[in-house]
């Protein structure tokens, strides 16, 4: 593997060029009722809904203009809560973003872990990547617009993470270009382009107000197939 630039913390880490775009206006944040469980790891039921509560605060207010008060009484907690688990508000947006950028990383994997045929595969793949970004909309919104704030060293490892995930999409799609399956005229293009599509997802979605999750997974699947052009099975 080529040996890959850290970029310092006021670029956008690589994975798409969306999130070059101006942060989304901020909608009243609804993080669903699983939420919880993307936070095994987290031992400490105060601490989890420290997080749960700072990802709610960060997607209505911004990072910047939301307080430790605002997530320790968010959490049902006294204002100096916070520090008990997290000695500042930065950890608390690491810790989201990390258990974010993994999540939908894992998801990907698992999704096409049952299938050879390129096309199914990323079919899979576009359709685990579409779900994670509605179903989790509001950590993804949060993931994607407030990455500047975070120190240089966690930065540097949620960017690695989002190198990951850009390099096993665009593994994918060359998987079918060299079997015949995909026709494309340029691999790293269609690989952010198919990145970029479900990344916005967590842009504009809103349970209730929007088309059903699943059904919209099912409908970006297709069009990722048409954009790369799949050819039909032999």
């Amino acid at each position: 593997m080529r040996p890959v630039k850290v970029p310092e913390p006021q670029e956008r880490p690589p994975m798409t060029r969306a999130t070059d775009q101006p942060a989304p206006e901020r909608p009243t944040a609804d993080l669903g009722p699983t939420v919880a469980d993307l936070f095994p790891d987290v031992t400490s039921d105060a601490a989890r809904r420290l997080i749960i509560s700072a990802v709610a605060s960060f997607a209505e207010r911004g990072y910047h203009a939301t307080t430790t008060r605002h997530i320790s009484e968010g959490a049902g907690l006294s204002s100096a809560a916070m520090y008990v688990h997290f000695p500042t508000k930065e950890q608390v947006l690491f810790e989201a973003g990390k258990v974010g950028h993994e999540g939908v990383l894992a998801a990907i994997r698992e999704a096409v872990a049952e299938h050879t045929d390129p096309r199914d595969r990323m079919r899979e793949l576009v359709r685990a990547f579409t779900l994670w970004h509605a179903r989790h909309h509001t950590m993804c919104r949060v993931a994607q617009y407030e990455l500047a704030a975070l120190s240089p060293e966690h930065h540097a490892i949620i960017a690695e993470i989002r190198r990951q995930t850009e390099h096993f999409v665009r593994e994918e799609i060359r998987r079918g270009v060299d079997s015949g399956a995909f026709v494309v005229p340029d691999v790293t293009t269609a690989a952010l382009a198919v990145l970029s599509m479900g990344i916005d997802v967590a842009r504009w979605y809103l349970p209730g107000r929007s088309v059903d999750a699943e059904q919209l997974a099912d409908r970006y699947a297709e069009l990722a197939a048409s954009m790369l052009r799949t050819r039909p099975r032999s």
